[in-house]
């Protein structure tokens, strides 16, 4: 057994050895979990993929005479909610421009939204801030635009209620006679295509498939800062069916997590223009996983083969609310290139970036190596069983 409290002080010391989730899964099978748990102290994981449910939280303070209040806000013409204090507001990821034909033309092209904002905030470029307000005694201006970066802000935080699915479908077209744009991309029909969004063995939560370590406060790498995990996400499921590995089956658990986007960088958030869908965020995140004791060294050691993926049909099914899943595949046969659904060959491409998610990886396993980034004890943990 180990303590977070004695892994930091072995990071301070120079002294922690860590690995790479992809390094973990290599020393598992080669020593086992008991060896691997006295040996190593810490795990990086990493994702890097569109996460819609993301957003900013800020606020623009009051600069100038006379004050505001926003009873609405724009961001280069992207509507935000200003439906809070006088100058905080928030945009969401997947909040369209005004004025975009959406899919009034079909297959809509979602040239700019949200994410767009986010993106060019995090990148240093000038956005146009414009608000209204119906004004009050205390704040009697009525209007207010301007152009601005994200050091204009007095408060610029990523705060995205449901980031990191621990695991996900893989959805395919298996009835429509036409293509389907949805946000798992663009899914050919009579079973073309398969498009799956994970980066398997690195993803943080098959690294840690009952929260053992990750709760309330626990440090992450998000969008290349520091963030933190702020509880489950939205639509977090508790318990799904698992393997005898303790890996689940379905889309299951999920983070809601904060950062602060100034100290981010546009190579690990990235907006997205989904054809005939809409927009939305890639999002980087990592997590260190302490070693704490040979039960975490072994989820720790989880393979792509061990991972196992719901295939579910986009045309109908999912419309529907169906749970029918046509069959389970693992990572290992995703990344291979195809998979095999009633005797055909079906294509598979992925949403996640495995190269970038291994870059966040060994980032972070630097950044910790270095003794800049220690682990924290989450103070409330995340329902998992």
């Amino acid at each position: 057994m180990k303590t977070i409290a004695e892994i930091n002080e072995r990071i301070k010391q120079g002294r922690a050895v860590v690995l790479t989730a992809e390094e973990m899964t290599k020393a598992v099978k080669e020593m086992g979990a008991e060896k691997a748990a006295k040996e190593i102290d810490v795990v990086t994981t990493g994702t890097f993929s569109p996460m819609c449910s993301s957003g900013m939280l800020f606020n623009i303070g009051q600069t100038e005479a006379p004050t505001l209040r926003a009873s609405k806000m724009w961001l280069n013409d992207v509507p935000c909610h200003a439906g809070l204090a006088a100058v905080d507001g928030f945009v969401g990821a997947t909040e369209m421009r005004e004025g975009d034909p959406l899919n009034q033309v079909y297959p809509g092209e979602f040239h700019y939204g949200g994410a767009h904002v986010i993106e060019d905030l995090i990148a240093g470029r000038k956005v146009k801030l414009r608000c209204e307000s119906y004004t009050t005694d205390c704040y009697p201006k009525k209007f207010f635009e301007r152009e601005i970066t994200i050091h204009d802000l007095k408060y610029a935080h990523m705060l995205n209620p449901r980031n990191c699915y621990q695991n996900y479908n893989v959805a395919v077209n298996e009835n429509a006679h036409k293509t389907l744009y949805t946000y798992m991309g663009a899914l050919k029909p009579h079973l073309q295509n398969a498009n799956f969004a994970t980066s398997g063995e690195l993803s943080p939560l098959f690294n840690d498939p009952y929260f053992k370590t990750i709760g309330l406060g626990t440090r992450i790498f998000l969008g290349g800062g520091i963030g933190y995990v702020i509880g489950s996400g939205t639509q977090h499921v508790p318990n799904p069916k698992r393997t005898e590995k303790g890996v689940p089956m379905s889309a299951s658990g999920t983070l809601m997590v904060k950062g602060d986007m100034k100290a981010m960088s546009d190579r690990y958030v990235r907006a997205h223009s989904l054809f005939g869908y809409g927009v939305s965020l890639a999002v980087g995140i990592g997590i260190p996983i302490p070693v704490l004791n040979a039960e975490i060294a072994q989820y720790t050691g989880v393979g792509n083969e061990d991972i196992l993926m719901p295939v579910k049909d986009y045309s109908l099914d999912y419309q529907n609310c169906s749970s029918r899943v046509i069959k389970h595949v693992s990572y290992a046969e995703l990344i291979s290139g195809s998979i095999d659904i009633d005797g055909k060959k079906v294509p598979t491409h992925p949403l996640t970036s495995y190269q970038r998610s291994l870059e966040i990886a060994e980032e972070l396993k630097k950044r910790i190596e270095k003794g800049t980034f220690l682990l924290t004890q989450p103070v409330e943990n995340i329902e998992a069983y």
